[in-house]
């Protein structure tokens, strides 16, 4: 059956690629980002595309509008926008602390918020929200990030309670290691915030760690296994709560299950040892 589809984040990574599939599905979607010209692929496609930044309350309702005007319906809402800020406590400034939370979360629920009467009034409806398996985990220098992805899971949880009367189905996607441009824009503002402080041998180690993780073939899954994921969501008349995929996804989440903070702990940081052991040299 084809759905009225609003993505987020869909200028890249895991956004355009789900995006691109669910137009060969058959169905309506806005592609929703900041920057329109990374876009042109989906309008290519037969998909729309829509300027959107989730921190601006003016440039949300408008897309909203928008769509409810052209369709008169959203069905599935896909909240996929999101970035990490990385770096130590004390290295991260108030003000890139914040921008974590506005985009993450914030505006997360912002655009959530504007799409919720219409579900309401059709008494059905999907919401998807991208967390990480990092919304059940932590790992040095990724406190803010952890902290917005940690938080959303806990704000879906307790949408999908509310929701449950009017028919709205809240989701939460996990995705493991995904190649994208995540990793990219990752490392340098890691090294500059730490450049010349007490972390700086820490943000080096784990700068290369991330590296040769992206870099190997192995070390990530392509976008196309949240593809999958999210076509299987939508075609589920009760999908469930939480949707694991990606490279190390269930794997790491049993260890933070069964293990013990301190055990967990100590994988976590075997992860970067080898990258710390250089530095001590």
């Amino acid at each position: 059956m084809e759905k009225v589809i609003l993505v987020t984040g869909a200028s890249s990574g895991m956004g355009k690629d789900g995006a691109l599939r669910l137009i060969r599905e058959g169905h309506i979607i806005y592609g929703a980002a900041r920057r329109l010209s990374q876009m042109q692929e989906l309008a290519d496609a037969g998909g729309h595309t829509i300027k959107l930044d989730v921190s601006s309350q003016k440039s949300i309702e408008q897309a909203v509008d928008r769509i409810v005007s052209e369709q008169g319906r959203i069905d599935v809402l896909w909240n996929n926008a999101g970035y990490s800020v990385t770096g130590a406590v004390e290295d991260v400034s108030y003000e890139d602390a914040k921008r974590q939370f506005e985009v993450n979360l914030f505006g997360l629920a912002e655009v959530t918020k504007a799409v919720l009467p219409h579900m309401r009034k059709q008494s059905s409806g999907t919401i998807i929200n991208t967390s990480s398996v990092g919304g059940k985990i932590h790992s040095p220098l990724g406190a803010w990030y952890h902290a917005s992805k940690h938080a959303l899971e806990g704000w879906s949880d307790c949408l999908r309670l509310e929701l449950k009367p009017f028919n709205i189905n809240v989701v939460i996607l996990e995705p493991g290691g995904i190649k994208t441009e995540f990793g990219d824009v990752l490392y340098q503002p890691l090294l500059d915030r730490a450049k010349g402080g007490a972390y700086e041998e820490m943000a080096n180690a784990v700068a290369r760690t991330y590296k040769a993780v992206y870099a190997n073939p192995k070390g990530t899954a392509p976008p196309s296994v949240i593809s999958d994921t999210i076509v299987r969501i939508i075609k589920t008349p009760l999908p469930k709560t939480r949707y694991v995929a990606g490279y190390m996804g269930k794997t790491i989440l049993f260890f933070r299950k069964v293990l013990s903070d301190r055990l967990f702990d100590k994988l976590i940081m075997s992860t970067f040892e080898k990258e710390l052991r250089k530095n001590e040299k």
